[in-house]
């Protein structure tokens, strides 16, 4: 799903380093899904108004959470990414879609 991300944003010109924390999100929220989630995983990626939302969507009911990890700990810092990457973070009120928000700085691409 990086490479598909990574080339939505190339069509969109999404400046580098915004390209970079994007498709960095992509790959933690998709892992999220895939660890913790039911069934099938969805990605979508919207470019709006001057901004860039993605959204990943499983079949958990369950909401994502930000969680605290240790520093020896494997695991456990995806969403605490997110949360430094992107302007905003969220999950929707049913708890199957994880989002995030990055800023475009001219507006959504030509």
């Amino acid at each position: 799903m990086r490479k598909i991300a990574a080339a939505h944003l190339r069509l969109w010109r999404v400046p580098k380093p915004t390209s970079e924390n994007v498709i960095l999100a992509v790959s933690e929220l998709v892992t999220n899904g895939i660890q913790h989630g039911h069934g099938a995983v969805g990605l979508k990626a919207v470019c709006s108004d001057g901004v860039l939302r993605v959204e990943v969507t499983d079949g958990n009911p369950s909401p994502a959470q930000l969680t605290t990890a240790e520093d020896d700990d494997l695991s456990g810092r995806g969403l605490y990414l997110v949360s430094v990457l992107a302007r905003n973070w969220g999950v929707s009120d049913d708890g199957h879609t994880t989002w995030c928000d990055f800023r475009l700085s001219s507006g959504r691409p030509s």
